[in-house]
């Protein structure tokens, strides 16, 4: 599976921005797809993940309740939609694909890893 992520960019504190994440290639074994983020000087960190049937859904309690993650399985694209940006959620964006099912927060858990998008949220 190969995954290409978009939609990163510079936005300020309260604003809202849409991470795709496309998939191509053998996506049809895939347990689960996610996002982690990595900012300057910081752990990488699992944001979001989302089952392939999307009956389960992952949040990081950093996120939650701001952003949502879903699935066009028409369109081979998972989204994240970012509200509320505040700061702290400027970093590289990173969408992954786990074809077991994962810890969403242990990196390590996921197969496949995207090209980041870079968000960055002014102040």
């Amino acid at each position: 599976v190969q995954l290409q992520a978009s939609g990163g960019g510079l936005v300020q504190a309260g604003g809202s921005l849409r991470l795709s994440c496309r998939l191509s290639g053998s996506i049809l074994g895939y347990d689960s797809v996610g996002w982690f983020r990595q900012a300057p000087g910081k752990e990488r960190e699992g944001v979001s993940c989302i089952s392939r049937s999307g009956d389960s859904t992952y949040y990081s309690d950093s996120v939650k309740g701001r952003f949502t993650i879903s699935r066009d399985t028409g369109k081979n694209t998972v989204y994240l939609q970012m509200n509320s940006l505040k700061p702290d959620d400027t970093a590289v964006y990173y969408c992954v694909a786990a074809f077991y099912p994962p810890n969403p927060s242990n990196w390590a858990d996921f197969d496949t890893w995207g090209q980041g998008t870079l968000v960055t949220v002014s102040s």
